[in-house]
């Protein structure tokens, strides 16, 4: 299953209650929201990276990437809206060992930017801010050291799945389209459309169109 968050900026009070609102409401609706595996296009991304440092992944959810990222030896600082979540992501992160890895908070993104230093990784799966994917590739941008690497990956407009959401359908957003946020005098970007099918409960196969934006910023 696919984490989808939304968000909104800092200075959108009223929004990010809303989006935090909602997001424990559907939290508290069940045990687990999530399949508690990491996301796909994560691991095919970073697994790879033979050094790993200090990351810093947006909308954390349960914590399975979390997690995943620090069995790979990462340092992780992790964010979401909903507290319900982050206490699920603890207890996850507990019981894999590596605790001790993670630090979890539900502070808006830009404070947790401007109180941190740079990241070596920096990650968003399937957030779909109100301010749009430029805004959220140019915020997280900004939090990436250099030769650290940005991973941004959400629904394409194209996506079944966002042509059929009430929120993605004005949320998704092309890799090609926000990359621009990216100065390529700064930044080695890779923006791509990439295709993968799951087997649903109901077993049958279910198509899903990803905006992949991997960029590293030049040392």
């Amino acid at each position: 299953m696919t984490e989808i968050h939304t968000y909104a900026p800092r200075h959108d009070e009223p929004a990010r209650d809303a989006h935090r609102a909602a997001w424990e409401e559907r939290y508290q609706s069940r045990p687990a929201v999530w399949s508690g595996q990491p996301n796909q296009p994560l691991v095919d991304e970073i697994e790879h990276i033979a050094e790993p440092g200090r990351a810093l992944e947006v909308g954390c959810g349960e914590g399975a990437d979390a997690v995943w990222l620090a069995g790979q030896g990462w340092l992780v600082t992790a964010v979401d809206l909903s507290a319900t979540a982050l206490e699920r992501a603890a207890v996850l992160a507990a019981d894999a060992g590596v605790a001790q890895h993670i630090t979890f908070t539900d502070a808006p993104v830009e404070d947790v930017i401007a109180g941190s230093e740079a990241f070596n990784l920096v990650t968003s799966l399937y957030t779909h801010p109100d301010a749009g994917g430029r805004w959220l590739v140019d915020t997280l941008a900004s939090a990436v050291a250099p030769g650290g690497m940005l991973l941004v990956v959400a629904h394409h407009p194209t996506d079944p799945h966002a042509m059929e959401h009430p929120d993605l359908r004005t949320t998704a957003f092309d890799a090609a389209e926000v990359s621009d946020a990216l100065d390529r005098d700064l930044w080695e970007v890779s923006a791509t459309v990439r295709e993968r099918t799951t087997r649903m409960a109901d077993g049958h196969e279910r198509l899903w169109r990803d905006s992949v934006l991997a960029a590293r910023r030049h040392g």
